[in-house]
């Protein structure tokens, strides 16, 4: 039976991220995917020339390119400011942050928006916020205040495992000279246990499309001398499938 799964995340590219190959998966199978994104990303990384023509804006088209690969069938953008990485940016003139903005606001609009479209599932972050940016906790308590609203049973976390992650990091701070702001205790709260992810989704058909929808958001692989973006999608296709050819979820409701 077809389903209707609304993603709720916080910037452009975290559904590329996270929840692409599920997405692409989902709308392969015939189901109704949602997308739904709460900033324009506008205080993302990115190369000076992209800011000053507005980041905004940029991300917001290479997030609509994105969802048509994906096969999302409806995307709404709450516009909200993005709040930084320590959640206390200025937003621009006439504008609010997403950390700033009333959680009943955010958590009603939503509401909205599953109501409206019968949604059977919600996908959120997880409580960590995943890597921890404040934009994805107020995600994870919005979102899960809005399914209650909705009446929508069945909520989601997308989220990876943490032990990697906390591995990674030690290893790294012990053989590599790491930056001064590096901070190790982040990645040892990051993200899931690994006992505590309830499933996991084999996106490996689907890997092409969510490469494709990495590839769409180019302003993320800029403006840094080491992206996250730009060094997965450098990855050989068979080192990407086996990497990020599995996501994962803890179901929270």
């Amino acid at each position: 039976m077809p389903r209707t799964l609304v993603f709720f995340h916080a910037h452009p590219d975290d559904e590329a991220l996270l929840t692409a190959g599920t997405m692409a998966r989902a709308a392969a199978e015939g189901h109704r995917v949602v997308l739904v994104t709460a900033t324009s990303g506008d205080a993302g990384l990115a190369a000076e020339e992209l800011r000053s023509a507005g980041l905004g804006e940029v991300r917001e088209s290479e997030l609509r390119l994105a969802a048509r690969i994906l096969g999302v069938q409806r995307l709404e953008l709450l516009h909200y400011a993005d709040s930084g990485l320590d959640g206390r940016r200025v937003p621009p003139p006439g504008s609010t942050t997403l950390c700033a903005a009333d959680p009943a606001e955010v958590a009603h609009r939503v509401s909205g928006l599953l109501v409206d479209e019968k949604a059977d599932a919600l996908v959120v972050y997880d409580e960590a916020g995943g890597y921890g940016h404040p934009d994805h906790k107020v995600i994870h308590s919005a979102g899960i205040a809005s399914a209650i609203l909705a009446g929508t049973r069945a909520v989601f976390a997308a989220t990876a495992p943490r032990e990697p992650f906390a591995w990674g990091a030690r290893a790294a701070d012990a053989v590599l000279p790491m930056p001064a702001d590096f901070d190790r205790a982040q990645f040892e709260t990051s993200f899931t246990p690994w006992a505590q992810i309830t499933h996991r989704v084999d996106v490996r058909a689907h890997v092409d499309a969510k490469r494709a929808a990495m590839r769409a958001h180019a302003s993320q692989t800029t403006g840094a001398d080491v992206r996250t973006l730009a060094a997965l999608l450098r990855l050989p296709r068979p080192v990407f499938s086996a990497l990020l050819g599995t996501e994962y979820y803890r179901r929270l409701r």
